[in-house]
């Protein structure tokens, strides 16, 4: 069947095939926002600081958190003793990671719908003894998590998602969604800890993957509703 794409003023590009709805190539960060993080990242980063410091953090780390620098905020720790502590603990923390509510039947539903679903994140690949690809294939099939595509250590997301045709971003990072949506790519900005106290004017906020769903269908019946005005 023929397929038409429709790029609206808001920046979103659907496709429609004849008979049925329309479908969208969609983008998925991993980490805080299709699993939670940086709960098991800062159980393994006190532990560290204690290791190295030789004093007991006794704190609320978590609730400290006011962006996504955390680590460096919290702990201090200059680029060498960030990496030595990857080398040591970065396995536990993506082995230990536990899925957002509702992550899996939004994602479920949305691959029946048609959608496809390319998980884009920027986990690292180069840190010893951790396989980040079997370890993240493992954890999706795990919760039950359909996808299309998955691409670890991608740290420019704007070039990625140019260069393969996504047409939208679900995604944790303020300055990632803003850069997309500046060069006229749809993003959906879930939030966390990290981002709560930006201003996100001009962005789409979410607080869950039911929100999520929300917010995708909006998005394709605006699309229709675009395409069937013509």
């Amino acid at each position: 069947s023929k397929e038409a794409l429709v790029e609206l003023s808001i920046g979103v590009k659907c496709f429609f095939r004849k008979g049925r709805k329309n479908v969208m190539k969609i983008g998925i960060d991993i980490d805080d926002t299709t699993f939670l993080t940086v709960k098991s990242m800062l159980k393994y980063a006190d532990i560290f600081e204690e290791e190295i410091s030789g004093v007991p953090t006794n704190r609320d780390s978590f609730g400290l958190i006011k962006d996504r620098y955390y680590l460096k905020v919290l702990y201090g720790w200059d680029e060498k003793t960030k990496f030595e502590f990857f080398d040591k603990y970065y396995k536990n923390v993506l082995e230990e990671c536990t899925m957002l509510p509702n992550a899996d039947k939004t994602i479920q539903k949305l691959k029946e719908e048609g959608d496809t679903i390319h998980f884009i994140t920027a986990r690292l690949m180069n840190i010893v003894d951790c396989d980040t690809e079997t370890i993240t294939k493992n954890s999706l099939k795990n919760f039950n998590i359909p996808y299309d595509s998955l691409n670890l250590h991608i740290s420019d997301k704007l070039t990625f998602c140019k260069e393969n045709g996504i047409e939208l971003l679900i995604e944790d990072s303020y300055e990632t969604c803003r850069e997309l949506t500046d060069n006229g790519i749809k993003s959906i900005l879930m939030t966390t800890k990290m981002n709560a106290d930006i201003n996100a004017d001009g962005i789409t906020r979410v607080n869950n993957w039911d929100e999520v769903y929300q917010k995708i269908q909006e998005m394709k019946e605006t699309c229709k509703e675009q395409e069937e005005a013509r």
